[in-house]
Order: structure tokens, then C-alpha cells, then sequence
């Protein structure tokens, strides 16, 4: 996440100070994120550095000091919202390296191992889905991030209903990988 692009948009509404930033991110955020007003501070300095935000002209650092977004900051702020996400090579996912790794790890039951995740994940499900329950009609950031975090874990479910079912169609031993060879085959492509 863009902790300095989420500034630009608070700044976006008005001028305001850092520990207020601070405090409306952590709100706006289901209170989720909490983010340190050292991070602020220094976030803020470096976009006013780059010329996307300006101070209220005092040269005293600290909580008084109110800051405000520039014009080229709102360019930067509209940029950033309307720009997709780049399409990258997968994140270095630690149950899927953990998976990969299991298969080749003599006497490993590796339908254990999906299973336990599975276990841990539904309960984490179990946990959002009461913070949904409990949680105020209008705390809208709140929702918005145990429903985000919701798909996210059922897509990790998913993830491993699949990699289960693969599991019980492969060959047992399983044929060794030859390194390099998706490499080879990518860049022959």
C-alpha cells in the first residue's frame, strides 16, 4: 500500500497536520494499518520535497506545522488512482514456497500441511466475519478492509482446494524438476 499516495488524498480534503494525518488514515482504514507519526513526518517531508505537497511557510518541524496538497501533487494523487496496478511476476508467497518445498521433503504428508493452513485460514475467516458482525453500519473503512481481507483469504482457500486436488493426480514418486528449464522454455518463447 501507498502510505504516500493515501497522504496526498487526506491532503486533498485540506490542509492538516502530521499526528492529524496520523489519526484520519488509521481511521479511514478500519484502524487496520496503524502507522507511525515518525512515518508521517517523514513521508510528508519527502513529498514536500518533490514539490506534491506545501507547508504552512514556518520552518518549526513538529505537530503545528499544517501541510497542504500542491497542484502537482494532485496530478500525482489522480495518476495514482486511475493507474492499474502493474502486471508482475506472482509475490513470493510463503505457504505457496512452503507447498513447493513439501513436495519434495521425504515423509512429508503434504495434504497435512495444506490442511492445517486450510484449518488456520477459515478460523481467520471466522474472526473477520465477527468484526463485520460487531462492527458500526457506518464504519464503512472497516467493512471495506475485513471484506477485502475476507476475499483475500477465501481466494488462499481456494488456492489450496486446488493445489489438493492436483495433489491426489500426481505420480507418486514424482518426477525431478530440471533447473532452469522454465527459464529456457520463457525465453525460447
Amino acid at each position: 500500500m501507498s502510505v504516500r499516495h493515501a497522504l496526498l488524498a487526506l491532503l486533498s480534503e485540506g490542509p492538516k497536520y502530521g499526528l492529524q494525518l496520523r489519526q484520519e488514515f488509521e481511521a479511514r482504514t478500519g484502524e487496520v494499518w496503524p502507522l507511525n507519526v515518525g512515518q508521517v513526518y517523514t513521508t510528508v517531508q519527502r513529498l514536500e520535497r518533490d514539490g506534491l505537497v506545501e507547508s504552512d511557510g514556518t520552518d518549526e518541524p513538529g505537530p503545528q506545522k499544517s501541510f497542504r496538497i500542491s497542484e502537482k501533487g494532485r496530478a500525482e494523487l489522480t495518476a495514482w488512482l486511475t493507474t492499474p496496478p502493474a502486471e508482475e511476476a506472482p509475490p513470493r508467497d510463503e505457504l505457496v514456497i512452503k507447498v513447493l518445498v513439501a513436495l519434495r521433503v521425504p515423509g512429508v504428508e503434504v495434504a497435512t500441511i495444506l490442511q492445517t493452513h486450510r484449518r488456520r485460514l477459515v478460523e481467520t475467516m471466522h474472526r473477520y466475519t465477527r468484526l463485520k458482525r460487531d462492527a458500526a453500519e457506518d464504519d464503512l473503512g472497516l467493512l471495506l478492509v475485513a471484506d477485502a481481507e475476507l476475499f483475500r483469504l477465501e481466494a488462499i482457500v481456494r488456492w489450496l482446494d486446488a493445489a489438493e486436488a492436483r495433489l491426489r493426480h500426481l505420480p507418486t514418486p514424482l518426477p525431478e524438476p530440471v533447473p532452469g528449464e522454465r527459464r529456457r522454455a520463457r525465453a525460447a518463447r
